[in-house]
């Protein structure tokens, strides 16, 4: 006897709109011209429909997904998606037996596709590789992060790294009009803009709209009220924010004002903690500024504590004035190499014992062993300096690792240390 489930079955959930816009051939597909233009590597791989084993690196919504099902389709071969999100060593295994059921039964090969690749350990990228080798599957793995750094080097030496790239405007416009969204000029400038990039971000907000109006063009007031406010595209762990935080360090120590100015405020839209940049551009200001102009640091400090003080987003407003100070004061690495330098020293050098003349001697004991004998108090010498004396171990030999610039502060303390120099030379010489 059917049941009334049987009699009356119910509707099929309708696919989002990203599902049913998915390109169908490769020439449905937006952006991606340098890999699927005539003659780019991966319109060549279609064309020959010859697979290969490969990673598609990218932002989101960039079509990675997309790319691995058409290859599918053009190669003739079975798709089977794992996702790293869910999928462990088991559905790996798995995934092989119905590959070599479907060789099996009826020679097809299968393609095995891997979203976000870079979430499995170790271990589990090293599951694929056997079957890799033998030709079992072609693998194609999905991720948004740096392989270098998430995809371990054997699998990677097996496959090929592809590098996808965000939408551009144009193609995001292309996409908004396949959907059929009535929108006036400037809805779309607000639509293109708030998917920055992603075209699955487009789509699930043109469905959002089209839920909310049904009927009639749609203007950019009601997409700011229909759309919850959504910060840019940001994973503060992954590559984009080292990308940005680079981006900004490098803006302020090349001078470019404007540049640091929004390198500092797009961290700031994407939800980077304020005092994680705060705590970078006191290390800004010590490494690439130092002594050529050393208000640098302070300023730095000071937008620190302004900012714990206030929080945002008024606290803000003293990174940025940091930020721009930063950029246009006096550049010098002179102290950051002097410290790299003699850390390094150091750390190759033997234990060198403290020269008995400037050891400390709080005792009688120590006095009479010969600490701090012949110590001369510089105070109480010319110009506050005892020339000729030395500072260093015995037997080391002579170095110059501060070696300031002719910018900022740092010439007049490099013509002061050239001066002290030459007084110690002419001190020790007399001496001799």
């Amino acid at each position: 006897m059917s049941s009334a489930s049987d009699l009356f079955p119910a509707p099929a959930p309708a696919a989002p709109l990203a599902e049913r816009l998915r390109p169908r051939s490769v020439d449905e597909v937006l952006g991606q011209r340098h890999l699927l233009a005539p003659g780019k590597p991966l319109r060549l791989a279609f064309d020959s429909r010859k697979p290969h084993s490969m990673i598609l690196w990218g932002p989101p919504g960039t079509g990675k997904t997309t790319l691995a099902r058409l290859m599918a389709q053009a190669f003739d071969a079975e798709f089977i998606a794992l996702s790293a999100v869910f999928s462990g060593v088991k559905d790996i295994r798995d995934a092989v037996q119905m590959a070599e059921a479907t060789l099996a039964s009826s020679g097809r090969h299968t393609l095995l596709f891997v979203d976000e690749v870079h979430r499995f350990n170790k271990a589990q990228q090293d599951a694929f590789l056997p079957y890799v080798e033998r030709g079992l599957v072609t693998f194609i793995g999905a991720t948004t992060e740096n392989p270098s750094f998430e995809v371990n080097s054997a699998l990677l030496s097996r496959a090929t790294v592809y590098v996808l790239e965000s939408l551009s405007e144009e193609d995001l416009g292309a996409l908004l009009e396949r959907t059929g969204l009535q929108v006036d000029a400037e809805a779309r400038a607000r639509l293109v803009g708030f998917a920055d990039g992603d075209a699955r971000r487009l789509l699930n907000a043109v469905e959002n709209l089209q839920n909310a109006k049904p009927q009639g063009a749609i203007d950019a007031a009601f997409v700011e009220s229909t759309l919850a406010k959504n910060l840019r595209r940001f994973d503060k762990g992954g590559e984009q924010f080292y990308d940005q935080i680079s981006a900004l360090h490098k803006s302020v120590r090349g001078s470019d004002p404007d540049a640091s100015l929004y390198w500092l405020v797009r961290m700031l839209d994407g939800g980077a903690d304020p005092l994680y940049l705060a705590r970078r551009i006191v290390r800004m200001a010590v490494e690439d500024i130092g002594l050529a102009d050393p208000r640098a640091l302070q300023i730095a400090l000071d937008a620190t504590q302004t900012y714990e003080r206030l929080g945002s987003p008024e606290g803000e407003l003293a990174l940025a004035e940091a930020v721009i100070y930063l950029a246009c004061a006096a550049k010098s690495n002179a102290v950051y190499n002097a410290y790299n330098a003699a850390r390094a020293f150091v750390a190759e050098d033997g234990t060198r014992p403290v020269p008995l003349h400037i050891r400390n001697a709080p005792t009688k004991l120590m006095q009479s062993l010969g600490y701090g004998k012949d110590y001369r108090y510089a105070h109480d010498e010319a110009d506050a300096f005892a020339a000729g004396e030395s500072y260093l171990p015995e037997g080391m030999p002579a170095v110059e690792w501060y070696k300031p610039t002719e910018r900022g502060l740092e010439l007049r303390i490099r013509e002061k240390l050239e001066e002290l120099r030459r007084r110690n030379a002419e001190a020790r010489r007399t001496v001799k």
